[in-house]
């Protein structure tokens, strides 16, 4: 017997407290595909959709590629993206129905205006336009907020289990193939929401090292149980004042939801046992700076207050200048900001002017720089990166060099650092500095790590400050740690 199934979603990850919503032509800026277009860009690259595509292909199943559409993080999707973006989605998807199944690529920490829980909202709709006996099968981002509405809407989502992100592909597949056994009636699953009285803190959420290296191999332990099929930890995305914000496990067992309530039980007391050890110790910018002339060269030093990746601007000047100060070592940084790339074009290689950037707070800095270069920001990344994109464009960039000898990199196009080809492609060599600042935390690891010997988390202000509990919610759960203390009635 011959499937048919569909592939959509839309992907993005929504920091509530950045006041610059997320419009169309952000969507338009990352990536915004219908059709075939989607199978062009994913089939060979580390992408969840690419994993999907390897086992439809294997399978002799139909793929029906629908849309998908994806934006660098920032502030809530306004109304009019959302109906924009979900009224294309569904245009095209109504003209192929009907579908056996769909495969869908959600984010799971998506909010626009008018709703707070986006992707549940989405989900559900799908739902109720396929009907209950189609399969709705996906994927979710690690940093989701899983909300009920969620789990409702679908059969079975799973969730990517690296951070830096260089599973995705794997997670695709992953999903996929629990598909396939799903329509050949090989298993029934039932899916199960833990939602967790826990936000892990954005820096303790590196898989690789404690406390979630600990948590996961729990898990691992526990999904080899005979009825498991899968379980997921979703660590959550802290950056976004909704109801859903917090940690959760999905459960999935095949048709044995006893086990699943057993498990989740099993988790929730690990967490409450070593709730302390998710609260983890930040370091401010003196405290870093102090430390580089013991750090073995080059740093890798992550500016967690203006982390891309979790919705920030990325052109805060905080740690630029802290290094501008010292006078001593010799940094590279990125930065967004157009308006200080339109002021290059006034210039030729080699000359000497003063620089004007406007900061995460507004505020004009100067600097005196001689222009390095500039031109077209487009690079490909072959290898598996957090994001599992190929392709980047960062618009026209510029770069430059201080008085004091710091490169800074101008975009005009905002990227997360996901990708060393951000600097070699353009004849930047890590090897060059003492210091690499990278908008990020545990995301740019993937890519730098094997360059920068030494990895500093820096506690710096911004959007996506460390500290959670400096943030106003109104709409959080409790009680919730790192906030008050958790026992397992809660």
């Amino acid at each position: 017997m011959s499937y048919r199934v569909a592939i959509l979603g839309i992907y993005h990850e929504s920091n509530t407290f950045v006041k610059v919503p997320t419009t169309l032509d952000d969507f338009r800026n990352g990536h915004l595909m219908k059709g075939w277009a989607i199978c062009a860009e994913y089939a060979s690259a580390h992408h969840e959709i690419g994993g999907m595509l390897e086992v439809l292909n294997r399978e002799g199943i139909e793929i029906v590629p629908v849309f998908f559409a994806e934006a660098t993080p920032g502030g809530k999707i306004t109304a009019g993206t959302c109906t924009q973006l979900l009224g294309e989605m569904f245009e095209v998807l109504r003209k192929v129905l009907p579908v056996d199944a769909c495969l869908v690529v959600p984010h799971g920490a998506a909010v626009c205006e008018e709703h707070a829980d986006m992707d549940g909202y989405w989900l559900s709709v799908l739902r109720n336009l396929v009907g209950e006996k189609t399969l709705i099968v996906g994927t979710l981002d690690p940093h989701a907020n899983v909300s009920s509405a969620m789990i409702e809407a679908t059969d079975v989502l799973v969730s990517y289990r690296t951070n830096p992100h260089i599973d995705q592909r794997r997670t695709g597949t992953e999903a996929a193939e629990l598909l396939v056994r799903m329509l050949k009636n090989e298993i029934v699953p039932h899916q199960q929401l833990l939602q967790l009285p826990l936000a892990i803190s954005i820096e303790q959420q590196y898989t690789s090292k404690d406390p979630c290296r600990s948590l996961y191999a729990l898990v691992d332990e526990l999904r080899n149980n005979d009825p498991i099929l899968s379980i997921s930890i979703n660590l959550g995305f802290p950056y976004a004042d909704v109801r859903e914000m917090g940690s959760t496990v999905i459960i999935i067992t095949n048709n044995q939801p006893e086990s699943a309530q057993k498990t989740a039980r099993h988790i929730k007391k690990y967490i409450v046992d070593h709730q302390e050890d998710f609260r983890g110790i930040k370091k401010d910018v003196n405290a870093v700076i102090t430390s580089l002339g013991s750090s073995e060269k080059p740093v890798l030093m992550l500016d967690m207050g203006d982390n891309v990746g979790g919705g920030a601007p990325g052109n805060s000047t905080v740690l630029l200048d802290a290094i501008e100060k010292g006078g001593v070592h010799k940094a590279f940084i990125c930065l967004y900001d157009p308006n200080a790339v339109l002021q290059t074009s006034d210039y030729q290689t080699g000359d000497q002017f003063e620089l004007v950037v406007t900061d995460h707070l507004n505020v004009k800095k100067y600097y005196d720089v001689a222009l390095i270069s500039c031109g077209d920001g487009k690079f490909h990344e072959p290898d598996p990166r957090h994001g599992g994109q190929a392709h980047f464009d960062m618009g026209r960039i510029a770069i430059v060099r201080t008085a004091r000898g710091n490169v800074i990199m101008l975009t005009s196009l905002r990227i997360s650092p996901f990708s060393l080809k951000q600097l070699t492609h353009f004849g930047i060599n890590p090897d060059m500095f003492d210091v690499v600042i990278a908008k990020g935390v545990n995301a740019p690891i993937a890519a730098y790590a094997p360059v920068c010997p030494t990895i500093l988390q820096v506690n710096t202000p911004g959007f996506t400050q460390a500290d959670m509990t400096l943030f106003a919610y109104a709409n959080r759960k409790k009680p919730m740690f790192p906030f008050e203390k958790i026992t397992m009635d809660d």
